[in-house]
């Protein structure tokens, strides 16, 4: 499962080895905690899903883990079932626009990045 860090000065997505194979992507991500517009927690993660899997592994209404490329860019999506998830909003990410991660810590996440 994937492991959420966060210190003084970035959140970093830490991925077990299937999620890597998964999502196609060989290092995990970081984010700069300047970077963070916004955090916003949902219960149907699959809503704020956009584009297309490029590279993905998608099984609807189980599993999306890896890129999502749409005509803004490029979001990245850990998604599992239809479990409690964070949407985390950046700018200026030389990835991402968005990460949108299945997590039952999203209420500290979202407590922690406040302050």
């Amino acid at each position: 499962m994937v492991s959420l860090l966060l210190d003084s000065t970035q959140l970093d997505v830490h991925l077990s080895g299937t999620e890597h194979a998964l999502s196609f992507r060989k290092r995990n991500i970081a984010i700069p905690r300047s970077q963070i517009a916004r955090v916003q927690l949902t219960d149907d993660a699959w809503t704020w899903l956009r584009g297309v899997p490029e590279p993905a592994t998608l099984i609807p209404s189980t599993v999306a883990i890896g890129t999502w490329k749409f005509v803004g860019g490029k979001d990245f999506a850990l998604i599992r079932r239809r479990r409690p998830s964070v949407v985390i909003e950046l700018e200026g990410h030389d990835e991402f626009q968005r990460v949108i991660v299945t997590t039952r810590h999203g209420i500290d996440l979202v407590r922690e990045l406040a302050q």
